[in-house]
Formats: C-alpha cells, structure tokens, sequence
C-alpha cells in the first residue's frame, strides 16, 4: 500500500456497504464527509516516519469498499492516535477514531475466522490484553517472550537477557507471573465485553 504501488482490485471483491458498517461504529459517524483534501496525510507525524503510511488512502479505501484490503493491512495498526488529524480536518471526519473503528472491525472479522490480523502492534495488544486476562496485570518476562518470539525476533530477544538478569537479581521482574486475588472478577469482566 506504498504511494507508488498501484493495486489491481477486482470490482466483485468490493463491498459497497462496507463505509455503511464504518460508520455506524462510534468514531466512523463522519467518514463519509471526507472530500479527499489530505490534509490528515501532510499532518500526520507518523508519515514523517513512514512514507508507506496514508491517511487518505485509508478513507478512499473505505468508502471504495475495500474491506478484506484494509481490515487484513498492517496500516491500520500504525495510527499513534496523536490526534493532530481530527484538529486540522475541514470536514470532522475524526481519522483516529475511524481508525479505532477499523481495529474493531477487523478484531471481530479475525474472530469470526474471515482474516488474519497482520501486525506488530496488533500482536503485542493481543498478548497484553491475554497477559491481563490470565493473570490480572502484566507478567513482563512471559510478555516480551512470547511477543519476540511469535514475530521470530530471537536475536532481539536474546539482547535482552543481560538486562533482563540484572532485573531479575533486584527484583524488579519475575520468571514466573502472580495472579491478582479478585481474578475471577475480571475474567468475569473480560466476558462479558
């Protein structure tokens, strides 16, 4: 999805109700109002970084109907919700929260097993909120280890370990997670949302 990358799309594979279900989300209300200006794109500080990352295409994406292109991207994982977009947007289309819709969408179409969620973001949120789940607060060892080693970043992981030693001799973390005593509760919480 670079800017100079041209994508082929085949007209069956669009879904026309696709900015319909955006925008009955809470934060997608606007998106049709978007009349392509860009001003979220030349704003946005995560563009700075990376030139791959367009908030406007995200939109036109949108309201082409291109749900299985822009539910399964990495892109919608990469918004830092700075929210410069919504205070610089002429129309109030609100591009962070849309993206948050977007997220919402995706988590539940991964649910129902129409997509795979792609993403390093998207991985560690999903290990954070089971680390929650589990065990009522984070298990920082269990945390990075399991989020290195499912994006295969062993090197990476193992560059932690003088650190992590020094951690572990203070106190600071542990090798083996504790559950919080009101855990059921939170089970229970987690269950119903």
């Amino acid at each position: 999805m670079g800017d100079g990358e041209v994508t082929t799309v085949d007209f069956e594979d669009l879904d026309p109700n696709f900015k319909y279900e955006v925008s009955k989300e809470i934060g997608g209300q606007n998106i049709k109002l978007c009349f392509n200006c860009g001003i979220c794109t030349v704003s946005c500080p995560v563009r700075r970084i990376d030139d791959t990352y367009n908030p406007r295409r995200i939109i036109r994406m949108v309201l082409y109907g291109m749900k299985k292109e822009i539910l399964s991207s990495e892109t919608i994982w990469k918004c830092a919700h700075c929210l410069t977009c919504l205070e610089r947007c002429p129309q109030d289309v609100r591009f962070a929260e849309v993206i948050e819709a977007l997220r919402i969408l995706a988590v539940r179409e991964a649910e129902k097993g129409n997509l795979e969620i792609k993403g390093p973001q998207f991985s560690f949120d999903s290990i954070f909120k089971d680390s929650i789940e589990s065990y009522g607060r984070v298990f920082e060892a269990g945390l990075l280890s399991k989020y290195m080693l499912k994006r295969r970043a062993f090197g990476f992981l193992m560059s932690f370990s003088v650190l992590g030693l020094k951690m572990l001799r203070k106190g600071k973390i542990n090798l083996t997670p504790h559950k919080i005593k009101a855990l059921d509760e939170l089970q229970r919480t987690f269950k119903e949302s």
